[in-house]
């Protein structure tokens, strides 16, 4: 696949699996696919760990369906994968996106949503929120 058949591929997934906020089964059921194509390939990624960690994100809130039971221990499973690769693969990144990604999932997977929320702002976005917070 090209460089520009890869963009437009994850462009549409981005697209499919969230919208504003919104996430749904398919969602959910595209991580586990995500997970193994990233570990099949063996290539380091910043899309799979960004879109999972939107879409792990996504689901903490009230207004989006829970995981379906069906697809619950390959989710769980699709999770402990990418915080494996997650952890290989961060001593080597040297990407913004792929650092900021891969801190994400490693942050939602051990349960702390707001530091994974933080990781996925850009980095002008959270100079912001330090400054005004204080943080010089």
């Amino acid at each position: 696949m090209s460089g520009d058949d890869a963009q437009t591929a994850w462009a549409e997934l981005w697209q499919e699996l969230y919208h504003q906020g919104d996430v749904g089964e398919a969602s959910y059921a595209a991580v586990p696919l995500l997970a193994g194509a990233l570990e099949a390939r063996g290539v380091a990624d910043w899309n799979t760990y960004a879109i999972a960690a939107t879409i792990e994100g996504a689901r903490q809130k009230p207004h989006n369906p829970s995981v379906p039971d069906w697809l619950l221990d390959d989710y769980d499973e699709a999770w402990r994968k990418l915080q494996t690769l997650a952890i290989t693969e961060l001593p080597v990144a040297t990407a913004a996106e792929l650092i900021d990604s891969i801190i994400a999932v490693l942050a939602f997977g051990k349960g702390r949503a707001s530091l994974g929320q933080m990781a996925m702002l850009g980095d002008d976005e959270r100079k912001e929120l330090l400054e005004g917070s204080g943080w010089n």
